[in-house]
């Protein structure tokens, strides 16, 4: 697309954005979406939503171009965004292969099966947000814990007739505060970098309103716990007239476990993990492989390499005549994550051209000047970076575009920067997994088979830990002060 000029001419310098100009695709993007989900519910996630987001990015590209942007900036600006979500989309196809594949090998059910009988009905909660906390912090990556024994722990909670929102809400809450505090988590060491803080303070830091938020989260997990005359030996019966239940079904999610704690990038890992899941269906059920791929007249390793294919790319469909275990393992395959990649890949274009044309800081940088408090000044960016996380769809750009801004603000209050990136990871990286859109949000509601908003009200630990920053910085515990270095 060739370039289009600005109809004044050349501009030298762009005036600042007006109010109007600035609320303009933002309003546009709110009132889209929300009559998106007015008009098709959770059905809009699967083309209604993208095709308000594209309309509200083309009125944010208007805006631009009107003051003064090249229509070729705007482009390399959402070009830019999508380069950068390129490794989100990735990871997205390899866990949608992922399901497939160990759908179709019992993966996913054996998990279920083993977590069962350890795991009574009126602590399940509980028991799930620990448990993805643990592994969340063994291998850094909220992700993984939430596509692979995530899935697990919300398949046994709708074997037990509990709520499998409230359980999706406590591995979210775990998986996060799991990977908040692991030393190598990427949103970690970026929140500290951006603040210029040394990574071992930001975390001794960030645990003392983490760990109030996570705990307050558990208690609200076992309160939530209900009793239930659940028998396993029923639904072990069940699983095993359905599948040949075996230890060596376990053996794709410890890879991928064993991968992720050697710090394997997310696509490498799923994708092995997925393939692994392939050739344990073809050893332990190669009779269902075969059935799966509905490949007469095939010789069978060619319906076995076809059954295996078609997991990973369509997803798997069960047919064990089993109401539940069909519902459960009837999932997967790449192309269920392609309405989750187009949502992104708007999303991303979105972000990318209202951070380009200055929106966010237009109306954020006033609110942060007024801040007259320190516990104003906590607020409000707190309040920025779920903003930004709301329009621009990236947790990335949610941590560190606020945490520019509010640097100099920090500084003039004489707080430490510790206070910044610890406000920062207090808000950002959490509100991310709350928002539909938001490419961690589509992530997760993906992988554990739960509309995000279903599981957002759930995900205590994700809901406090911006509350309790805030708290504590207008009650003045723990605010740290920026060292003088005169004298």
């Amino acid at each position: 697309m060739s370039s289009a000029s600005n109809p004044v001419g050349a501009v030298l310098s762009r005036p600042p954005l007006s109010l109007a100009s600035a609320l303009t695709p933002i309003l546009t993007g709110v009132v889209l979406l929300a009559l998106s989900y007015l008009l098709f519910g959770d059905k809009g996630m699967h083309g209604p939503h993208q095709v308000g987001i594209v309309c509200a990015t083309m009125v944010a590209v208007y805006i631009g171009w009107r003051n003064g942007f090249e229509l070729d900036e705007l482009r390399e600006a959402a070009t830019a965004s999508l380069v950068a979500s390129s490794g989100i989309i990735f990871s997205l196809l390899a866990v949608g292969a992922l399901l497939g594949t160990w759908a179709m090998s019992g993966t996913l059910l054996a998990m279920g099966y083993y977590l069962m009988y350890g795991l009574d009905p009126s602590y399940l909660y509980l028991a799930a947000a620990l448990i993805a906390a643990l592994v969340g912090f063994s291998i850094s990556s909220a992700w993984t814990v939430a596509s692979t024994i995530g899935v697990g722990l919300v398949g046994i909670t709708q074997q037990m007739g509990l709520d499998p929102a409230i359980t999706a809400g406590a591995v979210v809450s775990g998986a996060y505060f799991g990977d908040k505090a692991s030393p190598f988590s990427s949103k970690t060491k970026l929140a500290a970098a951006t603040a210029g803080v040394d990574l071992r303070e930001h975390m001794r830091e960030a645990l003392w309103t983490s760990a109030p938020a996570f705990c307050l989260a558990l208690m609200l997990f076992w309160w939530l716990g209900e009793p239930s005359e659940f028998d396993p030996s029923r639904v072990s019966a069940v699983i095993h007239g359905s599948l040949n239940m075996t230890p060596v079904t376990l053996l794709p999610f410890l890879v991928v476990l064993v991968l992720a704690l050697c710090r394997w990038p997310p696509f490498t890992t799923m994708f092995i993990g997925a393939l692994v899941g392939g050739v344990v269906a073809v050893i332990t059920a190669p009779d269902r492989v075969i059935a799966f791929a509905d490949s007469d007249g095939l010789i069978a390793p060619l319906a076995l390499l076809k059954g295996v294919w078609t997991a990973m790319a369509s997803g798997y469909v069960s047919s064990t005549g089993e109401v539940k275990v069909d519902a459960f393992l009837t999932r997967g395959g790449m192309a269920y994550m392609l309405s989750i990649i187009w949502l992104v890949i708007v999303a991303q274009a979105f972000g990318g051209v209202i951070e380009k044309i200055g929106v966010l800081q237009r109306l954020l940088a006033p609110i942060v000047a007024a801040a007259s408090t320190t516990g104003r000044l906590i607020g409000t960016l707190v309040g920025a970076t779920v903003v930004t996380n709301v329009f621009t769809a990236s947790q990335y750009l949610a941590i560190s575009l606020p945490e520019r801004m509010c640097k100099s603000a920090f500084e003039q209050r004489g707080l430490a920067p510790v206070m910044l990136s610890r406000t920062v990871a207090d808000s950002a990286t959490v509100t991310s997994a709350l928002i539909p859109w938001n490419s961690c949000g589509a992530y997760l509601g993906a992988a554990l088979g739960i509309a995000t908003f279903s599981y957002a009200p759930y995900a205590f630990f994700n809901l406090l830990s911006p509350l309790i920053t805030i708290v504590f910085a207008f009650a003045g515990l723990r605010m740290q002060r920026r060292v003088s270095t005169r004298g």
